[in-house]
């Protein structure tokens, strides 16, 4: 299949149309946010047509989902770093503290955390896909879950409690703001007793 465009460079395959798709993506993402961004401004980044992008992806909704996707490989770098020899209670407490103190510095947290691009934290940001892509950053932290008695509905349940806590600390942040500390010594205070081990609550 011919390929033009493309700056002069086109895509060796179909794979590497859609990884330079995904990127263009997270560039513009990055300089204008998600809600800004559009599938006419991703193709003339790249050189091509807004069809020839549609010929990788579907719609709108699969070429953010895939941008999302790639941005959690970044985020869960990011928080390994962070939260490298941190307890369990500690390694939760810093991502969400780490997410609402970057959210508005980091564009592609709004990919990770909501379905609705227009509207950061509407009720997509408890949709199924969202729970899923938090899933994986928990999934991933060096948490025994078993251990603490929490299979993956429990899990979730947990997530839908910490994304509620990043929605309103974000919506409507404490006046005067918390420093770092004050935050996350608030979010050990409340979080912690909800990683107690089942066993010891049920």
């Amino acid at each position: 299949m011919a390929r033009k465009g493309w700056g002069g460079s086109p895509p060796a395959d179909d794979a590497e149309a859609r990884t330079r798709i995904v990127d263009a993506a997270l560039r513009l993402v990055d300089r204008r946010g998600a809600a800004q961004t559009t599938v006419s401004d991703i193709a003339d980044e790249l050189g091509i047509t807004r069809r020839t992008v549609y010929r990788y992806f579907t719609g709108t909704d699969e070429l953010f989902a895939a941008a999302a996707e790639s941005a959690l490989g970044g985020f869960v770098a990011q928080i390994d770093r962070v939260v490298a020899d941190m307890d369990v209670t500690g390694q939760l407490v810093e991502v969400v503290a780490y997410i609402i103190e970057r959210l508005p510095q980091e564009p592609q947290l709004a990919l990770l955390l909501a379905n609705d691009r227009s509207n950061m934290f509407s009720r997509a940001m408890l949709t199924p896909d969202v729970i899923a892509r938090c899933r994986a950053v928990l999934h991933h932290a060096q948490i025994d879950w078993d251990q603490l008695g929490f299979d993956d509905p429990m899990i979730d349940e947990l997530l839908e409690l910490l994304l509620r806590t990043i929605q309103s600390m974000v919506i409507a942040p404490p006046d005067p703001p918390r420093s770092g500390a004050e935050l996350r010594a608030y979010l050990h205070r409340w979080i912690g007793p909800a990683l107690a081990p089942r066993a010891a609550t049920d």
